[in-house]
């Protein structure tokens, strides 16, 4: 039988021990070389994002300091529309929703900023031709989600994705909601 050595035991163990260090301090100097370029990376797809969902705008401004409700002006600094990011829960977890109306009541366009929603059904919400129902006058009532042929005001459900169009419609209709607060003279806090 062999005799235990305490060099046997420390060699490896202290090798072991540095390359952990050594890995710790490379993920560490790639983080905080990488998150700065992460961060403007998806600033720049929320800007290009309300671009796409209020396309007349020039800029956009926060209003009661929030990036969830903003104006979107033109080039002489008038008021155009409204952009709202709104959140609700789908199928999957947490749909995040923008959506652009313009002052004269047209939904200009809604994109899904984040969803976890079932890939060939729910994740279908992303898709253009779903996305477009909305576009048009803002219905009194808002949207509503039906399985058949929709109407004005009715946005035609994805197949074996009901839950999912549901909520992409109740996020836009509280954007909708928001809006009919702001063009009422209240101010926006839903």
């Amino acid at each position: 039988m062999k005799s235990f050595s305490v060099k046997e035991a420390l060699i490896p163990a202290l090798s072991l021990g540095l390359i952990c260090l050594i890995v710790t301090v490379l993920l560490t100097v790639t983080n905080i070389v990488t998150n700065p370029v992460i961060d403007k990376m998806e600033k720049d797809k929320v800007t290009i994002t309300r671009k796409t969902v209020l396309p007349e705008a020039f800029e956009f401004k926060e209003i009661n300091n929030t990036e969830d409700t903003l104006e979107g002006l033109n080039e002489q600094g008038n008021i155009i529309g409204y952009v709202f990011t709104t959140s609700v829960k789908g199928y999957g977890g947490e749909i995040l929703v923008m959506t652009g109306i313009s002052i004269d009541n047209q939904v200009k366009g809604v994109a899904l900023l984040s969803q976890n929603e079932t890939p060939g059904l729910g994740a279908n919400a992303t898709k253009e031709d779903f996305r477009d129902q909305f576009k048009g006058n803002v219905p009194d009532n808002g949207f509503s989600v039906v399985k058949q042929k929709p109407n004005t005001g009715e946005i035609k459900a994805m197949t074996g994705a009901t839950i999912s169009s549901k909520a992409v419609s109740d996020a836009v209709n509280i954007a909708v909601d928001k809006f009919h607060n702001i063009q009422n003279g209240g101010v926006n806090d839903k």
